[in-house]
């Protein structure tokens, strides 16, 4: 768990005015309105540099505590979410089809707190993990993603209540598979070489994307993955390192300031 945050939520004094209803400032107006303590939030880790990034920032900015549960660690995962005000599950290597001992139970457990309205956010393998426990189905994407990419926000009122006056934007992909909207899910983001780029299904939101980047998660993926990268040189939707890293100081401010918007948008459903 986040050590610097406590359980007990706080109003910071310099946050309130920053509440601007017209602009559908999610991420601030839910914080002004909650009077008691909030259960951790659950983020699950697949692989070890795969972690929170920008998530993270936002939980500890605005005073919401955050458990991390290694499953690249063997850690057990929880039998119920219960104990958490909300789910979150960040990406990974691996597909959601490989039979891992951790998949079965991360399911039943995504199916568990969608059944009890405990909202769920899933990060690129962590949406394929939602989209694949609520009925959709995971398979191979025409290209491989990696690097920087446009995405554009469809035009629906679902759409504009996660994403507000956001029209398009520009996301770090990184992913080989792609997902399908489970029934009752609607799509609310595409990309030239993807068309699923994002579901909501009330609360929860899969993204196939990565909004939670930061520039020293993008350097550590890019040496992880360098063998795939070289592997997949020949997609058209393939960035070289060099690339990916000369375009963060331009697309990096602009897509935490859309993550902001989600992750407050979300952080509305949370448990208490």
């Amino acid at each position: 768990m986040s050590p610097t945050v406590p359980l007990m939520l706080t109003l910071v004094a310099a946050f309130a005015p920053a509440i601007q209803p017209e602009r559908h400032n999610a991420a601030t107006s839910v914080f002004t309105v909650w009077k008691s303590a909030v259960k951790p939030i659950a983020i699950f880790r697949h692989v070890a540099h795969e972690g929170p990034g920008h998530f993270a920032t936002f939980c500890d900015t605005h005073g919401l505590p955050w458990q991390l549960l290694r499953s690249d660690a063997g850690e057990p995962l929880p039998a119920t979410p219960q104990a958490f005000s909300g789910l979150v599950l960040m990406g990974g290597p691996m597909s959601v089809n490989d039979d891992l001992p951790w998949i079965a139970p991360t399911l039943a457990l995504i199916r568990a707190a969608v059944a009890a309205n405990i909202p769920v956010l899933g990060h690129c393998l962590g949406g394929q993990l939602m989209a694949r426990a609520l009925g959709g189905e995971v398979t191979r994407n025409p290209v491989k993603e990696i690097g920087w990419g446009a995405v554009r926000v469809l035009d629906s009122p679902v759409a504009r209540d996660w994403f507000g006056s956001v029209k398009a934007f520009t996301a770090f992909h990184w992913h080989g598979e792609t997902f399908s909207p489970p029934p009752a899910a609607e799509r609310i983001l595409e990309s030239v070489y993807c068309g699923n780029q994002a579901f909501a299904l009330g609360p929860h939101l899969a993204l196939q994307c990565h909004v939670e980047m930061t520039e020293a998660l993008i350097r550590s993926w890019c040496e992880a993955g360098a063998e795939e990268i070289a592997a997949a040189a020949a997609s058209p939707a393939v960035q070289t390192p060099q690339q990916m890293r000369a375009l963060n100081a331009a697309n990096l401010p602009a897509m935490q300031s859309v993550a902001e918007q989600l992750y407050g948008r979300w952080a509305r459903g949370l448990k208490r």
